[in-house]
């Protein structure tokens, strides 16, 4: 819904959907319902803490667990896409823009609140802590954890290098991944977010990488980068001297505030770096969204998933280019995607994992039901899942994802799409 939609009144009279949304908040607080159970409900709808899992799931949903860790050896598995969060609380260094906290600015509030509940937040003063906190709780008891890759996040720069704080919705510093690494050397590593257009893009690429940091997170969509811009060019071949790796977003974006650079996951837009020969990870294999065909100019629109497949049936981009499968089983991605991916077996050696920490854990997006539905998983399996959904949600995205299969023929994703194709050099 864009900005500009309106509800109309009986008087004919437009209603900008805004206020709408505003009067629904204050109805609700001034006639006593808890606007914190509506968030939970759509949010974080847990039964209780992860420790209390064993102790209340069945047969099935344990067998399931079992069978999920066989043949991936615990030391190499990995989650591609792990978000670190926070809320400007505890000298970390956080940002989060003050219109996620706004009655005035609804939309934005409303899906802040979702993801506070999801990841475990009820006091913004303690929420860096609080997230880490709930993080490390899901990940301490889940078998053979293996290991998250903790992303940062930067902020939106105009070309000119210039910050724009307005369109930076959260930043997360490098530095504060880089430390958490430190911190739990067996359970995170680091993921460092610099921006193209920073003025000292080049020489943050190379303190990280002296560092031993080897991957880059963008979201092109919410960071305003243009993936195919000359610009980027020096930052491209620095990338391919370092040897790091880009894992980006691709596809349209809405968990966070994107609409006016939404052009920008247009998965085409990274023939560049590829060209250069810069290793890219396709985030989300870019499941939602369309965008013009820059390869066909004047054909209209395409879906970004077919336009990835495109790019990954291209003999040339074979070790250059990798799709990641995180958010593929929520209810908005699934259908055309998830089956496409699970019968193409040629593709499955470039393909890995990653959850979108706290996306599993946002109560909404996860349906279960319309999985079974669709032939994905059977109805016992539904049963299992959900009660391991209600105490860890992160092992339940693991989970679900080693058992869904196709519905006619019954492939299921390999375990090397649960580990890590990059070897260091």
């Amino acid at each position: 819904m864009s900005e500009r939609s309106t509800a109309r009144s009986g008087s004919g009279t437009a209603i900008p959907w805004k206020t709408i949304l505003l009067l629904l908040l204050l109805l609700l607080s001034a006639s006593g319902l808890s606007c914190s159970y509506l968030f939970d409900k759509l949010g974080g709808n847990f039964s209780g803490p992860p420790r209390e899992l064993n102790a209340n799931i069945g047969p099935k949903a344990k067998e399931l667990i079992a069978a999920s860790f066989q043949d991936i050896p615990p030391e190499k598995r990995i989650d591609f896409h792990t978000h670190i969060l926070g809320t400007g609380s505890g000298n970390t260094g956080t940002f989060l823009n003050d219109e996620m906290l706004s009655l005035w600015h609804p939309k934005k509030f409303i899906r802040f609140s979702v993801f506070k509940s999801a990841a475990g937040i009820d006091n913004l003063d303690m929420g860096d802590a609080q997230y880490l906190t709930r993080l490390t709780d899901l990940i301490r008891h889940i078998p053979q954890r293996g290991k998250y890759m903790a992303l940062a996040f930067d902020k939106h720069y105009r070309r000119d290098g210039t910050v724009d704080l307005g369109y930076t919705e959260f930043y997360i510093p490098n530095a504060y991944v880089f430390d958490l690494s430190s911190k739990y050397p067996g359970t995170f590593q680091p993921v460092i977010s610099v921006h193209p257009y920073r003025k000292d893009a080049l020489r943050e690429l190379e303190y990280w990488a002296g560092k031993g940091v080897r991957f880059i997170k963008w979201l092109p969509n919410a960071m305003g980068i243009d993936p195919s811009d000359g610009k980027i060019d020096p930052y491209y071949r620095a990338m391919k001297k370092l040897g790091m790796i880009l894992i980006t977003h691709t596809g349209g974006e809405s968990a966070v505030e994107a609409e006016d650079f939404q052009k920008f996951g247009n998965p085409l837009l990274f023939r560049r770096p590829l060209d250069m020969g810069v290793r890219v990870v396709m985030a989300h294999c870019a499941s939602t969204g369309a965008n013009p065909d820059l390869d066909s100019p004047g054909r209209g629109e395409v879906s970004n998933f077919q336009l990835f497949l495109r790019m990954m049936g291209e003999a040339k981009y074979e070790g250059l280019l990798f799709g990641e499968i995180s958010a593929l089983t929520q209810y908005n991605r699934f259908r055309g995607k998830l089956d496409v991916l699970l019968e193409k077996e040629e593709l499955h050696h470039r393909l890995v994992n990653g959850s979108d920490y706290p996306l599993p854990a946002v109560n909404i997006v996860i349906r279960t039901g319309e999985l079974q539905e669709e032939g994905y998983i059977t109805g016992e399996e539904k049963e299992a899942l959900d009660q391991i959904y209600r105490y860890n949600p992160l092992l339940f995205d693991f989970v679900l994802k080693r058992t869904v299969r196709h519905p006619t023929s019954g492939k299921k994703f390999p375990p090397s799409v649960f580990m890590s194709p990059f070897e260091r050099p």
